[in-house]
């Protein structure tokens, strides 16, 4: 039939042709595997003219028809007026955003319009997806074998129905009036491997890949007649570089025209292939024109627009492209075998493009993190709806991405800790304005990730400039690719100690104008302070005996001054100056007693206490209506001799009920916990504004603490940070922990450090780690 163009569909039923009616014998086939539950619901997919939706609610199901000719859908309508189960739908399945169709389906059929797919593996995956659990998806499809040879574009032949019942836990084929029906069911997914060719001649070879993406995000990648997934290139004929070979080789596997300086080598990957060294050069092309096609059919099957996020779970990926795919989105193939990389030096433009459902999921983040008050102004409310957040973890799905409350952990160590993350909105539109940026302004961030710094760049603008350290090289690395791809241009990720500063290099003349830290720390490093300028703001989150707040800090002077807060939780602060809090097992691991300024007291006694008979004894404190229970949490770690914390090892605890642990009789102890935030004004609110202070800590001292009999410039008590270094006690409004949220909350035997060190040494957090972690999740 060859019709490519939307209006050569709509022309074909506008001059009231379609395709073969469902015959009776499909009808007994549909109505004998794929009977209707009760409530069911059904998606028919290219519905044409109705005839299968029409049956479909007729037996039972609730239908979704949906195809994009208008006139397909006015005869649908007309010829099938008396169908009221059916909800008829304009919509591309490839190319719309879906947002319209149900969330959950118990039966998804393409009736003769398979073929006509380009995108077949990311269409079926994405249907898969919507399936309920037993729900099945039904392709009708005609055959090469039963096809004249002038028609066969309408057919499938034996190896792509091969390829399109791999992976489904169940699968059955039946013969129905020379159609294919294929019933499949399971999940659609097919572990990727990364997997190995011929052995090619015994020479060294050399060859160039591209990597191109279309306006929707999606990378090109061919199915190739070796029953892999590769993406376009081969190898350099003569003396041509590695642009021109590229660029060649695009067009003539898939007919994309690029031009040499829109395509970028980003890096030379060093590998073998059956003992015979292999250099790879990954060409990241930026702009191409026309349509994909296959024109070199012995070597490829088709070419397809792929999901990044899709990408664990398209099954065999040629070992080159896998690892270039992986070299422009570091983290997107997992487990890959390691390669020599050698990156150069390249200036890459960004590369626009994403989905509509990107769009609106972006939108819909923005929308919950602003009526919850947390970006009142309107720089980082632009910055919130344009930045891309799900670009910086093309790992993770879109719905993922863009959960306004939800921190998106992108490292673990061998532990499984989260060390690096993308923090949840809500917590980084705040910490943006509580920055007080200006257009034009210079910032460091210690601790990379990539949208972070590029929330801050979007808001400070053309003129300004973000520098981002982390002592990760790994997340340095992923940083510059991710911002590159989608970033402004203003974001510096360096790898170094984030507690040390920026390099003398890159600290502008007159000093930063803001300085955010986004992994926990439990002193204010020297160089923070000496790199801010007079009256810019340092925010980071303060570990104080265990209990974290984002602080905000206003240089004056030497003096430090606090301006307000915000609870919340990070990763840990690793390097040399980190951090680390002795912890003592009770009562078999279950408890932990936790010394936050690592300065361990006896437990003697303290087991039988936990073991033995329950006692109250009132504490004497008493607090008003209004009035946080953090506060009261701060003054008690701020004040009282040996402090420590009695907590739940989460981790432990779960092991062991793992493992057929029984929990030991008698009461579970209190765990040390924050209180409920007041009721907040709106759902998405985590707080409102103005909620009361936190107390100022003016009290006895705790000996671990060292807390200054000094003043600052306003005259009123501080604590030494170092020598020098001073900030005077809070006396702005506090905001309580979202609904739910367990800052604080421990979940190893490693928990959060705190204290502010003292006069004659800074352990200061020295870890660079991802600036991005949220208050909701502990772990982060």
């Amino acid at each position: 039939m060859g019709y490519v163009l939307p209006e050569e569909w709509d022309t074909h039923y506008k001059d009231g042709r379609g395709f073969r009616l469902l015959g009776d014998a499909e009808r007994a086939v549909l109505s004998e595997h794929v009977p209707a539950p009760v409530c069911g619901q059904a998606l028919d997919v290219g519905c044409g003219t109705g005839g299968l939706a029409a049956f479909l609610a007729g037996i039972g199901y609730q239908v979704d028809g949906i195809d994009y000719p208008d006139n397909a859908l006015i005869r649908a309508r007309t010829e099938h007026a008396g169908a009221e189960r059916v909800r008829w739908l304009r919509l591309n399945i490839e190319q719309d955003d879906l947002a319209e169709l149900s969330e959950g389906y118990d039966l998804i059929t393409l009736r003769l319009m398979f073929p006509f797919l380009r995108d077949r593996t990311r269409v079926l995956h994405a249907l898969g997806e919507r399936l309920r659990p037993g729900g099945a998806l039904v392709v009708i499809t005609p055959t090469t074998s039963h096809t004249p040879p002038e028609r066969r574009d309408i057919a499938l032949d034996e190896d792509e129905i091969s390829l399109l019942m791999a992976g489904w836990k169940e699968t059955e084929r039946l013969a129905v009036d020379e159609l294919a029906v294929l019933i499949l069911r399971g999940p659609c997914h097919t572990a990727i491997r990364a997997v190995e060719k011929l052995p090619p001649t015994p020479h060294a070879v050399t060859g160039a890949l591209a990597v191109v993406t279309d306006t929707a995000g999606r990378v090109l990648l061919g199915r190739s007649t070796r029953g892999m997934w590769e993406l376009p290139g081969g190898k350099t004929s003569g003396g041509e570089g590695f642009e021109a070979a590229a660029v060649r080789e695009l067009e003539e596997e898939t007919g994309l025209v690029a031009a040499e300086s829109d395509a970028h080598v980003l890096t030379v990957l060093v590998d073998d292939s059956h003992g015979v060294p292999r250099l790879t050069a990954v060409v990241r092309v930026t702009a191409w024109s026309g349509t994909p096609t296959n024109r070199e059919r012995e070597l490829f099957v088709r070419w397809e627009w792929l999901e990044l996020q899709a990408l664990s779970h398209i099954g065999d990926v040629f070992a080159p492209a896998a690892q270039a795919l992986d070299a422009v989105w570091p983290g997107i193939i997992p487990g890959l075998p390691p390669v020599h990389a050698y990156p150069l030096a390249t200036v890459q433009p960004p590369v626009p493009g994403e989905s509509a459902e990107a769009v609106r999921l972006r939108e819909k983040m923005a929308d919950a993190v602003i009526a919850g008050g947390w970006a009142p102004s309107a720089p980082v409310q632009e910055a919130l709806r344009t930045v891309p957040r799900h670009r910086y973890t093309p790992e993770k799905d879109l719905r993922t991405a863009y959960a306004d409350d939800l921190a998106v952990v992108t490292r673990r160590d061998d532990a499984g800790r989260a060390t690096s993350s993308v923090s949840a909105a809500w917590l980084q539109a705040d910490m943006v304005e509580s920055l007080h940026l200006r257009p034009g302004a210079s910032v460091y961030e210690a601790g990379s990730g990539g949208y972070n710094a590029e929330l801050i760049a979007h808001v400070i603008g053309p003129g300004g400039q973000v520098v981002t350290v982390d002592i990760d090289p790994y997340v340095v690395h992923r940083t510059r690719r991710f911002t590159a791809e989608a970033g402004s241009g203003r974001v510096v990720a360096l790898h170094g100690d984030g507690a040390l500063g920026a390099p003398p290099r890159h600290v502008p003349r007159g000093r930063f104008d803001a300085s955010v830290i986004t992994h926990n720390v439990w002193d204010v490093a020297p160089a923070w302070r000496e790199q801010l300028t007079e009256g810019g703001h340092l925010l980071l989150p303060l570990e104080i005996h265990g209990y974290t707040r984002a602080i905000t800090l206003q240089r004056q002077g030497d003096v430090l001054h606090a301006r307000g807060f915000t609870h919340c939780g990070f990763v840990r602060d690793q390097g040399e100056h980190a951090h680390t809090t002795p912890v003592i097992d009770l009562l078999d691991g279950q408890l932990q007693i936790r010394f936050a300024d690592g300065h361990p007291v006896t437990t003697e006694g303290l087991e039988k206490a936990l073991r033995g008979p329950r006692h109250e004894v009132a504490t004497g404190v008493t607090m008003g209506s209004g009035v946080y229970f953090g506060s009261l949490q701060l003054f008690a770690a701020t004040t009282l001799p040996s402090f420590c914390r009695l907590a739940v090892d989460r981790a432990r605890r779960a092991r062991r009920h793992r493992h057929g642990a029984h929990r030991p009789s008698g009461r579970t102890p209190a765990v040390d916990r924050q209180a409920p935030p007041p009721v907040p004004r709106h759902p998405h609110s985590r707080s409102p504004p103005g909620t009361p202070d936190l107390a100022t800590c003016t009290g006895p001292t705790s000996p671990s603490r060292n807390w200054s009999s000094s003043t600052g410039k306003d005259g009123v008590a501080c604590p030494r940070a170092t020598t020098s270094d001073c900030f005077t006690p809070l006396a702005s409004p506090s905001r309580p922990p979202p609904p739910g949220s367990a800052p604080n909350s421990p979940t190893s035997s490693t928990a959060p450090a705190a204290g502010t060190g003292n006069s004659s040494s800074w352990p200061s957090s020295s870890r660079s780690s991802d600036a991005d972690a949220t208050a909701n999740s502990p772990v982060a």
